[in-house]
């Protein structure tokens, strides 16, 4: 049976971790990853998460293998780790992802910046990660979005309330406490598992509510 095979999106949000631990257990999960990510996306991966990944598509395909590799194999003995994980450039729409007869099974953009998010509400096609999540929705396929940004203007609400309607799950980085978290791991766990929820990925990064 062919893996399934899900984009992930970084864009210039604050919260890049978001989605290097998605990836993470994507990936751990034997789901085949394409990494996207925005300029400022490479901005935020430096400034918050100390990773300079920017360069061409090989070299960004290699640091992307070598971290997530680490990460997963961390801890493990017993087997060796080969994530299955690609990268695209933004202005490379000869990738498979571009063309809707080879879309993904399903995108999530974590996080979201509100640029992102209004280009994405627009039917913008100005780079790849647009074109790709403009394929989810002529597709009929699954697109997450992961906004983070505070406070919100009725510019912002009135783009996620347009997405909404049109099927677009919008998982806002709003961490729950009620499992009594202790560490900054712990909240990033929290998003990551609610978006693997939409997802259908089984997960045991929190504690649920009543068990």
């Amino acid at each position: 049976m062919t893996a399934r095979h899900i984009v992930l999106a970084i864009t210039g949000a604050s919260g890049a971790l978001y989605g290097l631990r998605l990836t993470e257990e994507l990936l751990r999960s034997g789901i085949r990853v394409t990494l996207l990510i925005s300029r400022c996306g490479f901005t935020v991966l430096r400034e918050e998460c100390g990773l300079d990944w920017e360069g061409a598509p090989e070299a960004v395909t290699e640091k992307a293998w070598d971290y997530f590799a680490a990460a997963i194999s961390m801890g493990r003995d017993e087997t060796v780790f080969e994530p299955v994980i690609s990268y695209y450039a933004e202005d490379d729409f000869i990738a498979p992802v571009a063309s809707g007869s080879s879309a993904p099974d399903a995108m999530v953009v974590a996080p979201c910046s509100m640029g992102s998010l209004a280009r994405i509400a627009a039917g913008l096609s100005g780079t790849l990660l647009e074109r790709t999540a403009d394929c989810m929705h002529k597709e009929g396929r699954p697109l997450l979005l992961v906004p983070r940004e505070t406070p919100l203007s009725a510019i912002h609400l009135e783009n996620m309330l347009k997405l909404a309607r049109l099927g677009v799950r919008i998982v806002p980085a709003m961490p729950g406490f009620y499992g009594k978290p202790e560490t900054m791991d712990d909240l990033v766990d929290f998003m990551v598992g609610k978006v693997l929820d939409q997802l259908g990925v089984e997960h045991l990064l929190f504690q649920r509510w009543g068990v």
